[in-house]
């Protein structure tokens, strides 16, 4: 269930079950059993409001459940945030990063730490050609990440950036 882990972060599958028991009321999840409480705000709801959709979808699609994830703080031992490449890889082998992190975790590098070994994880997966992201041009946050982890803006439309990890 493990994806990839760093210095300071494990990133765990995040399953169509975990979801719905999060849906449910839960307020832990169990990954190699341990127990994870969740950090204050997390999920937040717009990543919640799509648990349904993931669900059905994952039901439908159960390879694409692969591409979705928990970060997990390693000493803290609690859920901080989520990342996602929205349903892996597409018929030209792109596939589009996606993340939040809860409130107490932001602006200190964790987002940074799991998108540059989630990139190079997702760089790995077979029929994987590119890695893009979209932010909004007000997204200070997202955009500084996306910078660090040497992805390239590629063009703005509609108030937002659209961004390409070059290929290594």
């Amino acid at each position: 269930m493990i994806i990839t882990q760093t210095e300071n972060l494990l990133l765990v599958k995040f399953t169509a079950g975990a979801m719905l028991d999060v849906l449910n009321g839960e307020q832990s999840l169990e990954y190699e059993n341990m127990t994870f409480s969740f950090a204050k705000g997390w999920p937040i709801n717009a990543y919640k409001n799509l648990f349904p959709y993931k669900i059905s979808r994952f039901q439908k699609h159960p390879e694409e459940e692969e591409f979705e994830g928990v970060i997990i703080h390693k000493t803290d031992k609690i859920i901080i945030g989520d990342m996602g490449f929205k349903g892996g890889p597409d018929v030209h082998g792109i596939m589009e990063i996606g993340y939040s992190m809860a409130p107490d975790y932001q602006g200190k590098g964790y987002t940074t730490e799991m998108a540059k070994a989630f990139c190079h994880w997702g760089m790995q997966r077979e029929n994987v050609e590119k890695i893009i992201a979209t932010c909004s041009i007000y997204n200070y946050a997202s955009i500084r990440v996306l910078e660090k982890i040497g992805m390239k803006k590629m063009y703005e439309e509609l108030e937002k950036y659209y961004w390409e990890l070059p290929i290594e």
